[in-house]
């Protein structure tokens, strides 16, 4: 009989370990220290790039990106050699210090190595990215950078008050995916907000059939919004093939009124 419930308990342990696993979005993360730097602010920002559960502010290890390059002004500038190792919520993270010294749109971004991820039996490639402005110059928002896959915003990502609609067009291979599953979740960067239930950690809406999706944010700060594909390609883990999660990722920050 003693065994008999000592192996119920363990299967209710396993069980419940595993669906609370299930409820953890994964995110790529690049915040930077200021994404509207005005005349009067501080030039140099700090660019944070990470990998975590960005709510229940749980990380992951991210090892140095294959990827890290700014576009400004229709140029790409390789930014690989400016990363410095650093630690976000415990585990390794990345950090650029970047000088500001024109007006413009820089948009930085990451393609970081396959993530394997036991839990779903797959590897994890999140393409991230955030958009800062400078010095009142806000043209070519909306430019693509040309990534596997991408969110396109149809909404100023930046400059936005909480509770302003933001809209984007998730793309693969350049074109609209049609109904795309797109996952939302705040940065609880202080923790101080706790979630009335699991199933309001990560926030999913879809798509339209023309690949636009539309979210209006409850609260001011960063949030993300990554679309979720599985790439047409497979790799190996220990020999066996396996599914690849390709995700399109925006970091946007919104701003409560004063």
């Amino acid at each position: 009989m003693i065994k008999k419930q000592v192996a119920l308990i363990t299967i209710f342990c396993a069980l419940s370990f595993f669906f609370a696993g299930t409820g953890l979005a994964h995110f790529g993360m690049i915040i930077p220290s200021d994404s509207m730097v005005m005349q009067d602010d501080n030039k140099n920002i700090k660019i944070r790039l990470s990998f975590s559960h960005p709510f229940e502010l749980s990380g992951m290890e991210l090892v140095k990106p294959d990827i890290c390059k700014v576009m400004a002004n229709g140029k790409k500038i390789d930014l690989i050699n400016e990363l410095k190792k650093t630690e976000v919520m415990g585990h390794t993270a990345w950090i650029i210090d970047y000088s500001v010294k024109m007006p413009g749109v820089y948009m930085f971004y990451m393609t970081p190595k396959p993530y394997w991820e036991p839990a779903e039996d797959c590897y994890i490639i999140h393409y991230t990215k955030t958009v800062v402005t400078a010095f009142g110059d806000d043209e070519g928002w909306d430019e693509e950078i040309g990534l596997k896959t991408e969110i396109i915003p149809l909404s100023k990502p930046f400059g936005l008050y909480t509770g302003n609609i933001f809209q984007g067009i998730v793309k693969l291979d350049g074109k609209p995916v049609p109904y795309a599953e797109v996952e939302v979740e705040y940065y609880n960067k202080d923790g101080k907000i706790t979630a009335p239930t699991d199933y309001m950690v990560t926030q999913t809406i879809k798509a339209d059939k023309n690949g636009v999706f539309t979210y209006a944010a409850p609260k001011g700060g960063w949030w993300g919004f990554a679309a979720l594909n599985t790439s047409d390609k497979k790799m190996l883990f220990k020999g066996v093939e396996k599914d690849v999660e390709i995700g399109a990722v925006i970091w946007v920050k919104f701003h409560d009124m004063k």
